[in-house]
């Protein structure tokens, strides 16, 4: 199976990553993540992944063009759905990319995180991949939590202290 792996950023990769090289899954990753407010914390992220991605000698495709305009119009007014908005907008756009790219499947490391709505993430998913005609490609990633932050903090990548989006990160420091 020729898998494209959507990956959020650096250290939510090492885990799944190390999986599915170790299970022999022919995959490349893909950057695209519109909802990643301020720009600077956008590209400390994809700076992150860039290493991860040099050091393990990965294949990443990168959207660097920063999205957020794209993303508020999606959700601004919907912020109760923005979680469902924003897997609906990345991994439409995942499906699309591994039907353009002639793969078979894809997959997501937003399936790592504990933090995530791994339900809403594999139903969005399957639609997606229906309409592009690819499969989706499920595994729950999130048995391995402490090990791929452990990893993470090895190869001492940039963790961010919240998800990405705007939302998130006024929640993240409301709650101290």
């Amino acid at each position: 199976m020729k898998l494209l792996l959507h990956i959020c950023c650096g250290p939510c990769a090492c885990y799944p990553v190390s999986v599915l090289q170790a299970e022999g899954v022919e995959f490349r990753g893909w950057f695209y993540n519109p909802n990643i407010h301020p720009f600077q914390e956008f590209k400390r992220r994809l700076e992150a992944l860039e290493q991860l991605a040099a050091r393990w000698q990965l294949t990443v495709d990168y959207e660097r063009r920063y999205g957020l305009r794209d993303y508020l119009r999606q959700v601004v007014f919907h912020e109760e759905q923005r979680c469902r908005l924003c897997y609906e907008m990345r991994l439409a756009a995942a499906a699309r990319q591994t039907r353009l790219l002639g793969l078979q499947a894809f997959t997501t490391t937003l399936l790592y995180s504990r933090y995530q709505q791994l339900e809403v993430i594999t139903e969005v998913a399957q639609a997606a991949a229906r309409r592009e005609g690819v499969d989706f490609y499920y595994r729950d990633f999130r048995p391995g939590w402490r090990q791929g932050i452990e990893i993470s903090r090895r190869l001492e990548l940039y963790r961010q202290p919240y998800c990405g989006c705007i939302y998130s990160e006024q929640e993240r420091y409301d709650r101290r």
